[in-house]
């Protein structure tokens, strides 16, 4: 049994914070109905490979729902909108700053019109305070939430991560609170408002640099490897600096490509096994016991020069030669995976995590898989619906509509985009 087989879900969402929650949810099981204005979700049509097929941004956001287009300017539409949400358990909206309160449909509405009812909104930041009403995207959103102060090299600009932590980390965040808030149902009988704003969930996903940012008020950080000092104010950037207690750093490996590196952590407890590994190599048969790296208070203080030894021995090595030689003592590493790494990788495939679908438009297409793995419950993952293709099976089945209410609303232009009037 799917875990969440029997929750159904009105989603209002579009591009990607939201979609990604509701999809993550539908792979869980939940009766996902993605509910569209006439035109559809904007990203149908963005960043298209393939003409009028739906996109790669769309498909790959969207599986497992079913959809079905609604005239909210309608009387009708609004009404099978109303409808809707008598038979399901959430709903979910990522519009801007009250587009729904317009429509007649505040929180305050919706709860009184089923009272169970979750609904989870996403907003830039939030619905409260001096920015509620400014508009948020990825980026802006890394950057008023502390990612890309702290993200880039030293002298250089903050950088965004490719990590969408903005939209998809929101969405997740929404997931976890929806959860909740459907498990106090079933408790309390009363369902309630979850709102996640993009810039609170990119801040709580920079947890560790609140706390570098605490411990500057006291003194230094000497595993940072640029100069950190008690007062400072601002966490630096540093580059691909571990940030926790142990060293880390990217070791540049043949042929010396843009990915050709591997990240290594070098702990307490295996920097003996590693400088005796790689010291004959380099010229430098006690590496282990030179007082400049043999305590790790000493590392830290030079650990340029360490990191550069460290490079001196891996330009003879791939980056997966050089984990092959890691791994037996021990040493924390990784290479730097690229997308095409990752979509060619045994390991992913293996977990299901890079998933080939067929589409009805665009044929045979790739997406990521579901990264949480249930036991009793495992993800089956279905392409994405078209526009609408759902619509009259939602009608009868979710709302026992029968042929002629149907074909009257249809008349009535519940579903579709009114005809301009001539001029």
């Amino acid at each position: 049994m799917e875990a969440l087989k029997g929750v159904r879900i009105l989603d209002m969402t579009h591009v990607q914070a939201g979609p990604t929650c509701s999809q993550l949810l539908a792979w869980m099981g939940a009766d996902v109905i993605k509910f569209e204005n006439p035109q559809g979700d904007a990203t149908r049509g963005q960043l298209r490979d393939i003409p009028n097929a739906d996109s790669l941004y769309f498909t790959m956001l969207n599986c497992n729902k079913r959809s079905i287009t609604v005239n909210m300017k309608s009387p009708d539409g609004k009404a099978v909108f109303v409808d809707l949400l008598k038979k399901c358990d959430i709903v979910m909206e990522n519009f801007g700053p009250g587009v729904l309160d317009r429509f007649g449909f505040t929180w305050e509405k919706i709860h009184e019109i089923n009272p169970r009812i979750v609904m989870g909104s996403i907003k830039g930041f939030g619905s409260s305070g001096p920015y509620a009403d400014f508009k948020a995207y990825e980026n802006v959103a890394q950057a008023m939430g502390g990612a890309m102060s702290t993200t880039g090299v030293p002298d250089g600009p903050p950088f965004v991560t490719g990590a969408q932590i903005g939209d998809s980390g929101t969405g997740l965040h929404l997931a976890i609170g929806l959860l909740a808030a459907l498990h106090q149902v079933s408790r309390t009988g009363q369902g309630q408002y979850v709102e996640v704003a993009m810039m609170d969930g990119v801040m709580n996903l920079c947890r560790v640099k609140f706390r570098d940012h605490q411990r500057l008020t006291r003194g230094d950080m000497p595993e940072y490897s640029v100069p950190t000092y008690k007062g400072m104010g601002d966490v630096p950037r540093a580059g691909n600096d571990s940030g926790g207690g142990q060293l880390g750093n990217a070791i540049h490996c043949k042929p010396h490509g843009a990915n050709d590196w591997l990240y290594v952590v070098v702990q307490e407890a295996v920097w003996s096994a590693l400088a005796k590994r790689i010291g004959p190599d380099i010229g430098m048969p006690e590496l282990a016991t030179d007082p400049r790296f043999a305590a790790i208070g000493e590392r830290r203080k030079n650990q340029q020069l360490m990191w550069t030894l460290i490079n001196k021995f891996a330009e003879n090595y791939t980056k997966r030669e050089f984990m092959a030689l890691l791994n037996p003592l021990d040493v924390p590493c990784g290479p730097i995976m690229s997308t095409e790494d990752l979509a060619n990788d045994e390991h992913i495939r293996g977990r299901e995590m890079w998933v080939e679908l067929d589409h009805p438009q665009r044929g045979k297409w790739w997406n990521v898989g579901m990264p949480i793995k249930l036991s009793a419950s495992p993800a089956r993952i279905e392409r994405s619906p078209l526009l609408g293709e759902h619509t009259e099976e939602i009608l009868k089945e979710v709302l026992d509509y029968d042929d002629a209410k149907v074909a009257a609303l249809k008349t009535a232009g519940a579903f579709s985009t009114p005809p301009k009037k001539a001029a």
